[in-house]
């Protein structure tokens, strides 16, 4: 049996673990941000000029992408999201509340009539849509072998899987990497 044994002494040291001789980044993801911590979801980058960026530093982390998946399957209360997710109630909390002040979600009266409050898609958060099938069909080509069983998404009024999504131009031809450019901000 080989035992490795840490003397960590700071978060640093921990980031940077030396294991066997070779360096290896160890993934760090605190539910609590400390001052300075460079691993803490960061605050809002409303001067910075990329929008892939912006989006991701609102809605990039695994949690709120789960939760406005859930969403979309039409979970609405904060019990069905912890069951779904098994996350820790502190981050849920803090994750809703994020996507509710960003106005991807809102919380309304629970439907059934109780005085619970539920969480529901809003129209921008119903626009992630394209977002949530783009990485499903991303990880359906990339994360599983051929024929190894996973969820599908299907078209409720035909009852077949979603097809592809792609890009098309104005002429109806495909866009692809190699006929895009971003153009920076100056």
């Amino acid at each position: 049996m080989i035992q490795h044994s840490f003397n960590l002494v700071s978060k640093q040291d921990w980031l940077n673990a030396r294991w066997g001789g070779f360096k290896m980044q160890l993934q760090y993801l605190p539910a609590i941000n400390y001052p300075g911590d460079p691993m803490a979801i960061p605050k809002p980058m409303n001067d910075e000029p990329c929008p892939v960026a912006r989006s991701l530093n609102l809605i990039g982390d695994r949690w709120s992408l789960l939760i406005v998946r859930d969403a979309f399957d039409g979970m609405r209360r904060f019990g069905d999201f912890q069951r779904s997710l098994g996350v820790a109630r502190n981050i849920l909390s803090d994750r809703l509340r994020r996507l509710v002040d960003a106005g991807i979600l809102a919380m309304q009266d629970a439907s059934d009539g109780t005085a619970y409050q539920e969480y529901v898609l809003t129209q921008q958060g119903e626009s992630l849509f394209p977002v949530m099938v783009a990485l499903r069909q991303w990880g359906e080509d990339h994360l599983f072998e051929h024929g190894e069983r996973h969820s599908l998404l299907i078209d409720k009024r035909t009852g077949v899987p979603v097809p592809r999504m792609a890009l098309h131009a104005n002429d109806g031809s495909v866009i692809s990497p190699a006929t895009t450019e971003v153009q920076k901000v100056m």
